[in-house]
């Protein structure tokens, strides 16, 4: 309860989703092969460890043109018409270079996916991060910033030189200014991949430690993970929070 008698947002999400809580428990997510009539997906990673080997494991075969493309048939599309209950949850750019279920090499039903220029939090954004985590027990998620990132030029250069954007395009600006200053501060030759990698730091290091996921950090049953994704080569490089 709030100091004013009200319940919080965290009693609210527990007492408001119980029931589709209990719809998704049970349900499985990914397969190594597309799920077929008659055959058992494979298990849902459990743990942070097996949810982030999974994942590292889609995106090696991405780089590698290996590809098993799972969980995209009709079955699967069944499968998880009722129910879902996806194994990790990404936050990252609108860019349409970096799709997380491709780059992945993920299916229906296997990701949360949450979208924004820069990876620009804010109320919403951050809800819809901790849906998974708080309400389905889904023990990863992925901060993905990326490799010459629009959004994170247009705001650099827009609070460098001190020239407001366009309409809402300033609410992105400011909430990535706090990744302009460490970017600022640390220097280097390529200020804009810093403040891209900053803003990823500071955005998963926040999620790690804000009041409703905190404790699920703390007890081993999440990781937030701060990662950086090459158009180049299409590798995802971990920065920080990666499960031990």
């Amino acid at each position: 309860m709030d100091r004013a008698g009200h319940p919080d947002r965290r009693t609210l999400l527990a007492g408001g989703l119980v029931v589709a809580s209990v719809a998704l428990a049970g349900c499985s997510s990914t397969s190594a092969t597309p799920v077929t009539s008659g055959t058992s997906p494979e298990p849902r990673p459990a743990t942070p460890t097996e949810a982030f080997a999974r994942l590292m494991d889609g995106n090696k075969r991405w780089v590698s043109g290996d590809l098993r493309h799972p969980d995209r048939d009709p079955d699967r599309r069944e499968f998880v018409a009722q129910k879902q209950e996806p194994f990790g949850a990404i936050l990252s750019c609108i860019d349409s270079r970096v799709p997380p279920e491709l780059l992945f090499d993920t299916g229906l039903g296997d990701l949360y996916v949450m979208r924004t220029g820069g990876e620009a939090v804010g109320p919403v954004v951050t809800g819809s991060v901790e849906y998974g985590p708080m309400t389905s027990d889904t023990p990863l998620v992925v901060v993905l910033g990326h490799q010459r990132c629009g959004a994170v030029e247009a705001a650099y250069k827009s609070v460098r030189d001190d020239k407001p954007l366009p309409g809402n395009l300033e609410a992105i600006a400011k909430a990535l200014r706090p990744a302009y200053e460490q970017a600022a501060r640390e220097g280097g030759a390529d200020p804009v991949e810093a403040m891209a990698r900053a803003q990823v730091e500071l955005t998963a290091a926040d999620l790690r430690s804000n009041q409703d996921l905190a404790p699920l950090v703390k007890k081993g049953t999440l990781a937030v993970v701060g990662a950086y994704y090459s158009l180049d080569t299409g590798k995802v490089e971990i920065l920080a929070g990666a499960p031990s």
